[in-house]
């Protein structure tokens, strides 16, 4: 399986912290990269996380919320996963199944990239999502495809080495989505399994560093089950050889590709 590491937008943070980050005080400096990656499974490409598309880049794109004043989100050129797919003379129509870490305007922005694809989401972000109650928590339904409707998913496998369940996306043991609460009470992640497994992260921390460090994601809703689902992937990664690839690591795709130079089978 070939996987490919994309840069989707970049995030920018406002300059103040802590309680007062709500308030006016301008723009950071520096980018954090919002990536996606995409896997060539035999089975059909399989695309995790969307990005942030054209509209949320926009300055006009969302509409008014506390969390989403937060963070700026910035488009980059050229387009992704597009270029990606030429490059293996696919097209964004060729896409099967996207598969969303969580519901976050900066993961499902670019959902026009695949407009035949699965959409794949854990039932349990997508109901958290829903109505009212989703609104203020910060989600924002309106960038939803219309007409396209979510293949939910839960565990159906009874484990996956320390994580409680898993669900089998192509039915080869190859493609495992699995629980990761923490950033969202629904946040999933893949494990694309090989002689080394590649964790595909989206938010379970911002970096590999703060993994490491045990330093839990600043929004996350409950600490103590964040920091059981970082525990359970550094119980992986002493279980067996793996590359953990979150999606705001400017280091993600570097890791991938130095996987790659050493070991091509397993990319």
């Amino acid at each position: 399986m070939a996987i490919e590491v994309l840069l989707a937008g970049r995030v920018r943070g406002k300059r103040r912290t802590g309680p007062l980050r709500h308030l006016p005080g301008g723009w950071s400096d520096s980018t954090l990269p919002v990536t996606i990656v995409l896997i060539d499974h035999p089975g059909g490409l399989c695309l995790f996380d969307a990005g942030p598309g054209p509209r949320v880049a926009s300055e006009n794109g969302l509409p008014w919320h506390p969390w989403l004043r937060l963070a700026r989100f910035e488009a980059v050129e050229p387009g992704e996963p597009a270029a990606a797919l030429a490059r293996r003379g696919a097209s964004p129509g060729d896409i099967r199944w996207v598969v969303l870490s969580h519901l976050h305007v900066d993961h499902v922005g670019g959902l026009a990239s695949a407009p035949r694809a699965d959409i794949v989401v854990s039932r349990m972000e997508w109901a958290r999502a829903e109505g009212l109650r989703g609104r203020l928590r910060g989600y924002v339904p309106d960038l939803w495809p219309e007409g396209r409707e979510p293949v939910l998913v839960e565990p159906e496998l009874p484990a996956v080495g320390p994580f409680p369940g898993g669900h089998d996306l192509a039915g080869d043991g190859t493609l495992l989505v699995v629980p990761t609460p923490e950033h969202t009470p629904g946040h999933v992640s893949v494990i694309v399994e090989g002689a080394t497994s590649i964790f595909i992260a989206g938010d379970t921390s911002y970096t590999e560093e703060l993994l490491k460090q045990g330093v839990v994601d600043g929004v996350s809703p409950d600490e103590e089950v964040a920091r059981q689902t970082n525990q359970r992937i550094l119980a992986l990664a002493r279980e067996r050889p793996l590359v953990y690839l979150p999606s705001h690591d400017p280091q993600s795709a570097d890791r991938l590709a130095r996987l790659a130079t050493l070991t091509p089978q397993a990319a």
